[in-house]
């Protein structure tokens, strides 16, 4: 038999024998693994947070324990930081109007929704936060006779399975996480089952669930869009696997009881001042933050501040409330409480928002009623990662404050950089606000806290008239 298939080979044609030569030569030795650090090995065997996702992956994939964390080993060896990084560069060059353009392509319209767009002035501002007109201007105070939502034990039936087409992109963002040493803090958070909304109230019902299964699914939606915005493919149904796979279409966006839907409360800020003979007339001081890029959700973004999941921290039924969060973001992010920052510790206080325990401006702020104003101002659904969005207005009235506490204003580790501008000054606000750095949520709660800002106090606000509309 060797006789004869060395006969043939040398009766076959020199392109005969080239192709047996490619099929039979040895395959070349691969090249060595690049090492994993030493602070990614510590954090694959020390961080409780990034071995709860492991397990999660090994969950919902099916696969026998601890093969999630030979994958994401693999996968950190593959890593290149510095193209991680370049990656970031171009996703940073995607403008909030390049995904607010490219959604409105990919998602089929739906009777009585649209994607929420105000103009301001002669420009019009388009996002991806999917509303109604039932669903804006709400005027609603965020207190407990208003603010309803509830939280409840019931989840949605079908647990989320890992297939062929989401394990990779799953233990890659987690390999990433590792290999950038970005924090990821599994934390529960609160999960949209049920949404009612009208006027001057909100109301629902929210489940619970973990921000790793956030972080390794619906998260990843908007990574997988940028990615393809910047390498020039056509976004269209079919384009986009991970979104074909989580969020399809605008029904799946909709039926928020039916998958993943988190989400988060974020609010515009609007301090009071007094007149100032540099200055000039009494105004609102308005803060917006630029995001750091160690978060996960909008970095490198602009954004309102305070801007944060909904999340609960020790009362799963009061927490439940928007204005709850908002407050307890207040704290966090802008008057120095690292110790309700579940990101940085654990919280171990039984009550952290107990009136002993506030810091010295909230103390203030919750003493006197008529200080502070909390109000919800629209709601909407956005398209980038089917997360909810509770807009909202936070206003401090009382024009002591900021002569007497502006100095401990200070942003956290969230925030690269705090803007400040100035409710009388039209032409910096109308830029800001069609500036291409928002975030979508961000440009939204801004539009929508503007409005209802003008409407409470136009003594203070001279601003070009902002008018909504719901675009198909």
């Amino acid at each position: 038999m060797q006789q004869l298939l060395d006969t043939a080979l040398e009766q076959a044609t020199p392109a005969e024998r080239e192709r047996f030569r490619t099929l039979t030569a040895p395959e070349p030795a691969a090249p060595p693994a690049r090492p994993v650090s030493a602070r990614a090995e510590r954090r694959l065997g020390d961080d409780p947070h990034i071995a709860a996702a492991l397990e999660w992956i090994d969950h919902h994939a099916a696969w026998p324990a601890g093969t999630a964390r030979h994958a994401v080993t693999g996968a950190l060896a593959d890593l290149d930081a510095q193209e991680l990084r370049d990656r970031g560069s171009r996703r940073g060059r995607i403008t909030q109007a390049d995904m607010a353009d490219a959604l409105a392509r990919y998602y089929d319209p739906r009777p009585g929704y649209g994607r929420y767009a105000a103009r301001v002035g002669a420009t019009t501002a388009h996002t991806s936060v999917l509303t109604s007109a039932d669903w804006l201007d709400l005027a609603c105070p965020l207190t407990a006779r208003r603010d309803q939502l509830r939280a409840t034990g019931g989840r949605p039936d079908s647990t989320p399975v890992l297939t062929e087409q989401t394990i990779d992109p799953a233990v890659r963002r987690l390999a990433e996480v590792i290999a950038m040493d970005t924090r990821l803090t599994n934390n529960p958070l609160y999960r949209l089952l049920s949404i009612d909304v009208e006027p001057g109230r909100i109301g629902g019902d929210v489940g619970i669930t973990h921000f790793v299964e956030y972080a390794l699914t619906m998260d990843l939606l908007e990574g997988e869009l940028t990615d393809a915005l910047t390498a020039g493919t056509p976004i269209q149904p079919g384009s986009l696997p991970l979104r074909e796979h989580y969020l399809p279409d605008s029904a799946a966006v909709l039926a928020v009881g039916d998958r993943l839907c988190a989400g988060g409360a974020l609010a515009l800020l609007a301090i009071a001042r007094p007149a100032d003979i540099l200055r000039g007339e009494a105004d609102y001081l308005l803060l917006v933050q630029e995001r750091s890029g160690n978060v996960l959700n909008a970095a490198r973004r602009l954004a309102v501040i305070p801007k944060g999941f909904h999340e609960p921290l020790t009362d799963v039924r009061s927490d439940a409330r928007v204005g709850a969060t908002l407050l307890r973001e207040l704290e966090e992010e802008l008057f120095g409480r690292e110790d309700i920052d579940n990101t940085i510790t654990e919280v171990r206080s039984a009550d952290p928002m107990h009136p002993s325990r506030l810091s010295e401006p909230m103390r203030w702020l919750t003493e006197r009623p008529g200080r502070l104003r909390v109000e919800c101002t629209g709601f909407g659904l956005n398209l980038v990662s089917g997360n909810y969005e509770f807009a909202s207005l936070i206003v401090i009235e009382d024009e002591e404050f900021w002569p007497r506490f502006g100095g401990q204003v200070e942003a956290n580790w969230e925030s690269s950089s705090l803007r400040r501008y100035s409710t009388l000054d039209e032409d910096l606000v109308t830029e800001l606000v069609t500036d291409t750095a928002w975030s979508n949520e961000g440009l939204f709660a801004m539009l929508q806290g503007l409005r209802r800002l003008a409407d409470l106090d136009g003594q203070r606000v001279t601003l070009p008239i902002i008018g909504w509309e719901i675009a198909q």
